[in-house]
């Protein structure tokens, strides 16, 4: 099967349209009845070619022969991550913490970092916090009344979906309860990055990076048994497997990552849930489904629409297409995750539909190496914040006439508000 031909950039799918971002799954749609795979632009403008099946995005996500890194390409032409960041206006200076993010890492250097990391981000250390999850959830859930409008409404967005997971990553990472609206700002602009205003992207970066360094001058003044004391103590103790700047990404990516992908993960599921009355309802009478209703509210609405893109370092054979050496592409989590050869009825919002099945059918939180570090943490959270809003709220309910709100947010699935009558 040949390569994939440079296309005419009428013949782009522009991933970064407002079209796109608003209702992806119709796009997503006509790709697989295509073939399952189409040329596309990418969220960083440069063309690559998007991929729909399962057996492609995982392949993609989980085959070593593709790689984040151009530059582990050999004899690859190809723009270095940090040319196409300088391209886009990214301060120099700024870049590198960019690009040296566990979450851009290859091969040895992703499992010297993934190591260091699991280390501190223990499966222990996440169960233990479940006590704490639900103190923070039901305190929560206890305001949402005194948070309504005259017509008795409250938007969970605000009050819940959001305030919850930061409380969580925070108090686990070690940040401040006084430091955590700046943190929440700072991922909105990150979140929300316009190529055409890349001062916006240089400013939260730059003072997100500044405020991290101060957090780490006071671990090493003062210890802490916090997960950030324990990466300064692993940088500390054996600085040759993980460099300061390598420590700073970390941080920031547990914090912005530990957050922003649950709390649209518990917007968009409890969205789905109120569309839903019935599966609503079933949850209601049995609190056991909560696990596989989860993983539901990954399949059918995770955050992740796209994935970062991979480059071939060989030609690879996919079944939707050819992938030429040094070509990008794409992994289309949200049409893996709707493909129908593996999710029957796949736009059907059904919480049984992972009851007593084994593993994860759905790539909600990724495949292969990268698979998402917080995924038992995130989790964790969706099956505490859902039961209990279930247990405290069984009448809750969309309203007429106010409709969730999407965010704007290239290749993921986001909600500015979800006004909810109690």
């Amino acid at each position: 099967m040949p390569a994939t031909p440079p296309p005419a950039r009428d013949d782009l799918i522009d991933l970064r349209s407002p079209e796109f971002a608003a209702s992806p799954f119709p796009v997503i749609e006509r790709v697989r009845a295509a073939g399952g795979s189409a040329p596309a632009l990418f969220v960083d403008t440069l063309e690559a070619v998007l991929f729909v099946h399962d057996e492609d995005v995982r392949t993609i996500l989980g085959d070593r022969r593709f790689v984040l890194d151009p530059a582990n390409i050999r004899g690859a032409a190809a723009a270095t991550r940090s040319e196409a960041l300088n391209g886009l206006g990214i301060r120099p200076d700024l870049v590198t913490y960019l690009t040296e993010s566990l979450l851009d890492k290859d091969a040895e250097d992703h499992t010297r970092l993934r190591k260091l990391v699991s280390r501190t981000f223990t499966v222990r250390r996440v169960n233990a916090m479940r006590p704490r999850v639900q103190q923070i959830t039901d305190d929560l859930i206890a305001r949402l009344p005194d948070l309504t409008d005259g017509d008795g409404v409250v938007d969970l967005m605000p009050h819940l979906a959001y305030p919850l997971p930061i409380a969580v990553i925070c108090e686990l990472v070690g940040v401040p309860a006084e430091e955590r609206p700046a943190w929440r700002s700072w991922s909105d602009q990150l979140s929300a990055f316009d190529p055409a205003r890349p001062e916006l992207m240089n400013s939260a970066l730059g003072e997100m990076i500044e405020h991290i360094k101060g957090m780490l001058a006071a671990r090493r003044a003062e210890p802490t048994d916090d997960l950030l004391g324990a990466l300064v103590r692993a940088r500390d103790e054996d600085g040759a497997h993980l460099s300061e700047t390598e420590l700073i990404t970390l941080v920031f990516t547990l914090v912005i990552g530990g957050h922003e992908t649950t709390a649209h993960l518990l917007g968009n599921g409890v969205r789905a849930l109120l569309d839903h009355p019935a599966q609503w309802g079933m949850l209601r009478q049995d609190p056991g489904l909560l696990t596989p209703a989860v993983h539901e509210m990954l399949r059918h609405g995770g955050t992740a629409v796209i994935a970062k893109a991979r480059y071939a370092v060989e030609d690879v054979e996919l079944r939707a297409g050819r992938v030429a050496a040094g070509q990008r592409a794409i992994a289309v989590i949200g049409g893996a995750n709707r493909d129908p050869a593996v999710h029957p009825d796949p736009d059907r919002f059904d919480i049984t539909r992972h009851h007593g099945r084994p593993g994860e059918a759905h790539v909600g939180f990724g495949h292969g190496i990268h698979y998402c570090l917080g995924a038992a943490l995130a989790r964790q959270e969706g099956e505490v914040c859902v039961g209990s809003l279930v247990a405290a709220h069984p009448d809750l309910s969309l309203v007429p006439g106010r409709e969730p709100r999407p965010a704007a947010a290239p290749g993921a699935l986001r909600l500015d508000s979800l006004p909810v009558r109690l």
